[in-house]
């Protein structure tokens, strides 16, 4: 069991019967009249809320080994999203509040990684950074103008603001997690 000074992004932690992943970890060293102290941000693998959490230094905490399989998504209906095993044709449902307001960038047949505990789905890992195309925007004004930012509507509903160089049909990589644009990968008609 590792030290809580040793917790990292992207572990996992069982802290109280629950699942943490951990989001940020940061050390404070103490001075000659304070202990040190770690703050860590951590994801409830479960629900999806994010906690902040104090540990002392040399505190134990529990790390777990999560297995990851790719799987290929299929539908969701409301409640549950249903994800297939390519190898086996299993079909296994996941929670939607696992999933939460990222289920903009799931598409059908889209292979994704599932990380389960157990035998069961505790996590889906989405990609930092997805390339969508650019479906709706005014016309681009300058060619290499990168201050200035306008409203584009990309192939899946989602609504972002991008370069005023991009156009109708380029393709842009977008953060998932904050929904920003990133980078023009591709243009319209290349």
């Amino acid at each position: 069991m590792p030290a809580a000074s040793e917790l990292r992004p992207g572990m996992t932690v069982a802290l109280e019967g629950n699942l943490f992943r951990v989001i940020e970890a940061v050390y404070h060293s103490g001075t000659a009249q304070q202990k040190g102290v770690v703050h860590a941000k951590l994801r409830n693998l479960r629900t999806g809320v994010v906690v902040d959490r104090r540990f002392r230094p040399e505190e134990r905490v529990e790390e777990v080994a999560l297995e990851r399989r790719v799987m290929e998504y299929l539908y969701n209906d409301g409640e549950m999203f249903y994800f297939m095993d390519p190898e086996t044709y299993d079909q296994v449902p996941v929670p939607a509040a696992m999933i939460g307001d990222l289920e903009v960038f799931l598409q059908p047949n889209q292979r994704i990684p599932v990380e389960f505990h157990e035998g069961r789905p505790v996590a889906v890992a989405f990609p930092e950074t997805v390339d969508l195309r650019v479906v709706h925007t005014s016309q681009p004004l300058r060619e290499r103008e990168s201050h200035v930012y306008k409203p584009a509507i990309l192939e899946n509903g989602l609504e972002v603001l991008v370069p005023q160089f991009i156009a109708e049909g380029d393709i842009v990589r977008i953060n998932v997690y904050t929904r920003a644009y990133v980078d023009r990968v591709g243009k319209r008609g290349a």
